[in-house]
């Protein structure tokens, strides 16, 4: 039997249709300056010409290459150590004045040290990206760790767990929920970061290709970019509420 479309959900629908026919409306009566705001029809035609074309595919490739490698090279790492901190005080000790000290310097104030570390090449642009990441999700990690119910705890103590089993079938589970909260976060700012990385030193990738339509007044083109970004947020958040959903079936 076919589910019916709730209300709420054709809310959701309806908002970004009816923005882009407000768009449509206002770029094609000239109310908006179609030169700086194309319309969104003549967006998607650029998007399939580009498509045709094959350059879209390139830099596709490339920056989904940089975001997924540069994502596993932060989120992997940032999990043992929250992990380690929300389990032991004394790693939380050692760790926590470390995260505090360089969270608040911009990923991309790092980058010329970055470039001199690593140099120019790929590797540079997903150490960018993991350092990004690493931070939101070493913090919600730990503060899982930290949020578990006490009694679990006491009963691991009471049947004398060894730490594998406590990491295993206490600290892991248990800390999921605030985990993937950091790695849903940590994915929205891994597309921020590539975005500028990719502006500032590279010469292929998505935020390449927005940078130099722009400075080449290819506004079309630019929102092209612009909207691949967009799509590539939205589909990961959802990949990600996807798998939370089945590691966490009761929330």
């Amino acid at each position: 039997m076919r589910k019916k479309i709730s209300i709420p959900q054709l809310i959701t629908i309806s908002s970004p249709i009816c923005l882009l026919l407000l768009w449509e409306f206002c770029s094609q009566f000239e109310i908006l300056d179609p030169r700086f705001f194309p319309a969104p029809t003549l967006i998607i035609q650029t998007l399939v010409q580009m498509g045709e074309s094959g350059e879209l595919f390139t830099h596709v490739t490339v920056s989904l290459t940089r975001i997924v490698f540069g994502f596993l090279l932060g989120v992997i790492p940032a999990i043992c150590i929250g992990l380690l901190m929300g389990m032991y005080r004394y790693f939380r000790h050692f760790f926590s004045p470390i995260i505090m000290i360089f969270m608040p310097i911009p990923t991309l104030a790092m980058l010329p040290i970055i470039l001199i570390l690593f140099g120019i090449g790929e590797f540079s642009k997903m150490i960018t990206i993991a350092i990004s990441v690493f931070f939101p999700v070493a913090i919600n990690t730990a503060a899982g760790v930290a949020n578990i119910d006490k009694i679990y705890v006491d009963v691991a103590k009471n049947y004398q767990a060894n730490a594998k089993d406590f990491f295993f079938k206490i600290a892991l589970p248990g800390s999921l929920p605030v985990m993937l909260e950091g790695i849903q976060m940590g994915q929205a700012i891994a597309l921020l970061t590539i975005v500028a990385a990719e502006m500032i030193g590279a010469n292929s990738g998505i935020g390449y290709l927005i940078w130099m339509n722009y400075k080449a007044f290819l506004l079309p083109q630019m929102y092209v970019g612009l909207l691949l970004i967009s799509f590539f947020g939205y589909f990961f958040s959802l990949l990600l509420r996807g798998i939370e959903r089945k590691l966490l079936p009761w929330k």
